[in-house]
């Protein structure tokens, strides 16, 4: 979540018009995160969520974001809700960007995660690989292997000639050797703790499905496992790691296969979220609303998935 559009109050009456959710009493941008520019949108009838998708996300995979959380919230997933307008569609012009808006959730992201924190994640991110299984549209991870080169090539010359190499090797490595035929469909593929909600101690919503692809089942577990189980001094917390796999195999048991490759995808995650941040701490614009994310809290993870051996190095 970040804002990188501002909307004018001419702008936001005349896309509202289009909405049976009231009149705006207040519009507010929410500064965290790198994709798109976000507001909490206040009208005569409540909250919502307002979201202006910038120059990362393609406007034509704006039915597969927004039919997903039509979708899971139809099979008992607590997620945003797209709001429709009179003319039933979920997204529209503002600001010259494609626009929507969501319903409101509420929780809190947890400021600090604790191992009460894990197994509800592993349990919702089950759960919600299960519901999306009968989704009708698909989109490719567009952030898998492929992607990231480039990205690794557009903030090459930012960085030290080590680092270069070892990333550089990381890349040759993958790109060899990504494993194929593992258990698929729609994953979130960003499920980190600002992602999650929690009320009165209970996991009470996920948000934020716009990295939502096809993908791996395990590749999104070992996202969490980034995401989730290491503390701020980067050390792995195998305990928050145990908790969270067995959420997950409550709901969804991992195959032989997926468990001896974890170590593997743990890794390729961890370099996905290092060349992402990486790149974004270049190219984020002086001027925009944003926090960056450090990227070597991901080369510290990455290294500690490139020794692991087994799933029994994660709690298992």
């Amino acid at each position: 979540m970040a804002v990188y559009t501002e909307v004018s109050d001419t702008e936001l009456e005349a896309f509202l018009a289009e909405y049976d959710i009231g009149d705006a009493d207040a519009l507010k941008g929410v500064a965290e995160g790198v994709e798109n520019s976000n507001y909490l949108l206040t009208t005569s009838r409540g909250q919502y969520f307002l979201t202006l998708y910038e120059k990362r996300v393609d406007p034509n995979d704006l039915p597969f974001f927004l039919g997903l959380l039509d979708h899971l919230a139809a099979r008992g997933i607590n997620c945003p809700q797209p709001i429709h307008g009179r003319d039933g569609k979920a997204y529209r012009p503002l600001a010259g960007r494609p626009a929507a808006i969501t319903t409101f959730l509420h929780g809190l992201s947890p400021r600090r995660i604790e191992v009460r924190h894990c197994a509800p994640v592993g349990e919702a991110l089950a759960g919600l690989h299960l519901a999306g299984q009968d989704f009708a549209l698909r989109r490719p991870n567009a952030l898998s292997v492929a992607g990231w080169r480039p990205l690794f090539d557009g903030a090459r010359r930012h960085i030290d000639n080590a680092l270069a190499a070892e990333l550089q090797a990381e890349l040759d490595f993958f790109e060899a050797s990504w494993p194929a035929g593992l258990p698929s469909g729609v994953i979130h593929a960003d499920l980190f703790s600002d992602n999650v909600f929690f009320l009165h101690d209970k996991l009470s919503g996920l948000i934020d499905f716009y990295f939502a692809c096809n993908d791996s089942f395990a590749y999104d577990v070992s996202v969490c496992l980034n995401a989730w189980c290491f503390e701020p001094d980067r050390a792995f917390n195998a305990t928050k790691a145990r908790a969270l796999l067995q959420g997950y195999c409550r709901v969804r048991p991992l195959s032989d296969r997926e468990r001896e490759l974890l170590p593997l995808l743990a890794r390729g995650s961890a370099l996905r979220f290092l060349m992402t941040r990486l790149y974004d701490w270049v190219h984020t614009p002086a001027d925009a609303l944003v926090k960056r994310k450090d990227p070597q809290e991901y080369l510290a993870r990455l290294r500690f998935h490139r020794a692991a051996a087994t799933i029994a190095d994660y709690g298992l």
